[in-house]
C-alpha cells in the first residue's frame, strides 16, 4: 500500500485531498497542529467508508521538534519508507506592507516556506535510502504574479517555486521527483479566516478594502470545488514522471501563461481594473 504524509489536513484543500487519497488506496497519514479539529475529516471518512486508510498525527510545521516527533512516528508504523509528502499547511494575511505586524509576517514565512523546507529534510534520508520519493507542493495562482494587498502571502509562494525548482537537481540522482500545484480560487478557508489588516485612519485603509471587496466578489464567482485540486494531486502522486507545475483552475492556467509575456505595469492596471480600484496614474 502506498503512503502518503499530507500536512494541514482540518481543512480545505488538505482534508479533501486527505479524503481523495484515501479513496484511492493510498495509507495517508493525516497530519494537522491540533488534533481537536479532526472532526470533519474522520466524518468524512467514516461517510466514505474509508476511515481504516487513514492514521491521525500531530504535525505543527513551525515547530521543528514537533516535525521530528511526527516523523519518526510515522515511520515507525511504515517500517521505516514513505513514498509522497503532500505540503499543503498554508496561512495567509491581507492588508499594505507598511500594516502588517512583523510577527505575522514571520509567521506566513514559516508556515508556507520554512516548514515546508524542514519538514523536507526531516524525509530526506529516508527518501535516498530507498532511492525513490515524491514531494508535492501545493503552491498558488499568487506564484504566477503579484496581486494587492497579498504581498507576503505571494513572497511566501514565490519563494517556495524557486526552493522546489533548484532543490529538483540536486533530488534526481536519488529518484526524488519534486511538483508544484498551484490552484487559483477555490472554496477553502484559508481566504475568508486570514486576518485583514485595516488600522482605522490608516493611510492604506481605504485602498486596501477597496481590494478586499473586488477580491470578494471576484471568489464568490469564480471559487471552485477544492475536490478538483485534490485530483490533480492525485495526478502528480501517481504520475510516472510528474510535471514540475501543475496550473489548476482557470484563472491559474490564464496567470501561468501570461508570466512574463506582458509587462509588469500592464499586468498591474488590468488586475486593478478588473478588481475597481481606480487607477490614481
Amino acid at each position: 500500500m502506498r503512503t502518503v504524509l499530507i500536512t494541514g489536513t482540518s481543512t480545505g484543500i488538505g482534508q479533501v485531498t486527505a479524503k481523495h487519497m484515501a479513496s484511492k488506496g493510498w495509507r495517508v497519514f493525516a497530519t494537522m497542529r491540533n488534533l481537536e479539529k479532526k472532526a470533519p475529516l474522520e466524518k468524512m471518512l467514516r461517510d466514505a467508508g474509508i476511515a481504516e486508510q487513514v492514521i491521525f498525527e500531530t504535525l505543527d510545521v513551525g515547530d521543528p521538534k514537533s516535525i521530528e516527533t511526527a516523523v519518526s512516528n510515522i515511520l515507525a508504523q511504515t517500517g521505516g519508507t514513505l513514498d509522497a509528502v503532500v505540503h499543503n499547511a498554508g496561512v495567509a494575511i491581507a492588508g499594505a506592507h507598511e500594516d502588517l505586524p512583523d510577527a505575522e509576517i514571520r509567521r506566513v514565512m514559516e508556515t508556507n516556506f520554512f516548514g515546508v523546507l524542514g519538514l523536507t529534510r526531516a524525509l530526506l534520508p529516508t527518501y535516498r535510502a530507498q532511492r525513490s520519493g515524491r514531494i508535492v507542493c501545493i503552491s498558488s495562482q499568487s506564484a504566477f504574479a503579484g496581486q494587492p494587498a497579498n504581498s507576503i502571502y505571494c513572497a511566501s509562494k514565490w519563494a517556495l517555486e524557486g526552493w522546489a525548482e533548484s532543490i529538483a537537481f540536486e533530488l534526481d540522482p536519488f529518484g526524488i521527483d519534486v511538483a508544484l500545484v498551484e490552484p487559483g480560487p477555490y472554496r477553502t478557508e484559508i481566504w475568508q479566516g486570514s486576518e485583514r489588516v485595516t488600522p482605522p485612519g490608516g493611510p492604506y485603509t481605504p485602498w486596501v478594502r477597496l481590494v478586499m471587496r473586488g477580491a470578494d466578489a471576484h471568489a464568490d464567482r469564480h471559487a471552485r470545488d477544492p475536490e478538483e485540486v485534490a485530483k490533480v494531486v492525485a495526478k502528480a502522486l501517481e504520475a510516472p514522471l510528474p510535471k514540475v507545475r501543475y496550473p489548476v483552475g482557470f484563472f491559474a492556467k490564464l496567470d501561468f501563461f501570461l508570466r512574463g509575456k506582458l509587462p509588469s505595469r500592464m499586468i498591474r492596471r488590468g488586475t486593478t481594473r478588473y478588481l475597481g480600484i481606480p487607477r490614481t496614474r
